[in-house]
């Protein structure tokens, strides 16, 4: 049967079905095919959408951007500064007034319940670029990039995710792995660990799909034979200062380092979100060197610069997978 997701909001990968997101990533293939020919693909010339930021990116904001213009859409950003939105005017007056502006809406913030507010009120497709529970447009990303690197043969595939496993792409790519056959390992302090009853609803799901759902701070048992090694920054944009004590204590013995990548096959890729803290060449990393000592967070230079490292592949596949999602959702 043909999928077809047009006018649906794209919220978070569980109300999505294996075979739509498995849509959504051919889509992105095609489109990042189109992209590297040189081929116009101006499909939804004439649409307009607009960027709601809570929280700034650099990743999301500009692969909006130019995924939008390459199909031939208008698009307005709104940066945490620019709209009224839950200030002198509530999310759902905001949601009704821009769905009759624009035919997409793209939201990045906090609460998932600030997306969800947008997409019952707007009418128009909602798409969410983060919140603090969900990351779904960085899920499309990662796994276009895993199947690029695995002849796109991933079932069976083992993801192993390092760190704060209850942050939001942690949560998130337990989803995406369980609902494409993945097994999804992850790996940090049990006080880091996605919630258990999320963890049960993806073990379901895994179980049908013919894979597993494993939590451990067992780092020689989750990485030994991993496919891929996954983190992501130690503090959240959002969380305060005073956090960044507890998580470097917390979190060093789960830092990605060359020991950890020899621990996995020799095939095995690294991936990481985007931005990374594995130098002090920032401002946060300079000021964590001289707070705490500490030069390289959750990942070392070594392994983000290695050949195994894709994370630059990865930041490349949001444009042509959130090109995907618009697409299927506004066509």
């Amino acid at each position: 049967m043909p999928v077809n997701i047009s006018g649906q909001s794209y919220l978070r990968l569980l109300d999505f079905s294996t075979e739509q997101i498995e849509y959504l990533l051919k889509l992105s293939k095609n489109f990042k095919d189109l992209k590297r020919t040189g081929t116009p693909h101006r499909y939804l010339e004439g649409k307009n959408i607009v960027l709601l930021f809570q929280k700034t990116s650099t990743r999301t904001r500009c692969a909006f951007e130019v995924g939008a213009m390459d199909l031939g859409m208008g698009v307005t950003y709104l940066d945490p500064g620019s709209s009224q939105m839950g200030k002198k005017e509530s999310i759902e007056d905001t949601a009704r007034v821009l769905g009759r502006f624009y035919d997409g809406i793209e939201f990045r913030g906090f609460a998932q319940t600030d997306v969800e507010d947008l997409a019952e009120n707007a009418g128009v497709p909602v798409w969410n670029g983060l919140t603090t529970e969900w990351h779904p447009t960085q899920m499309l990303a990662d796994i276009l990039t895993v199947q690029e690197n695995f002849n796109y043969d991933i079932k069976g595939k083992t993801l192993v995710f390092m760190g704060d496993a209850a942050n939001n792409v942690a949560r998130s790519l337990m989803v995406v792995c369980s609902k494409l056959g993945m097994n999804f390992v992850a790996c940090g302090p049990k006080e880091n660990m996605p919630d258990a009853e999320l963890v049960k609803t993806c073990e379901a799901i895994a179980a049908e799909n013919g894979c597993t759902v494993k939590c451990t701070d067992d780092v020689k048992d989750a990485c030994t034979g991993a496919d891929v090694i996954y983190t992501d920054v130690w503090v959240s944009m959002g969380e305060p200062d005073e956090v960044w004590q507890q998580r470097i204590e917390q979190l060093q013995p789960y830092r990605v380092t060359k020991e950890i990548m020899a621990m996995a096959k020799p095939t095995a890729i690294f991936l990481h979100c985007l931005p990374a803290f594995h130098d002090t060449n920032t401002t946060t990393g300079a000021d964590i060197a001289k707070r705490f000592g500490v030069t390289e967070m959750e990942v070392e230079d070594d392994v983000f610069e290695s050949k195994q490292s894709k994370v630059f592949d990865e930041a490349e596949n949001r444009m042509h997978t959130i090109k995907a999602v618009m697409y299927a959702t506004l066509q």
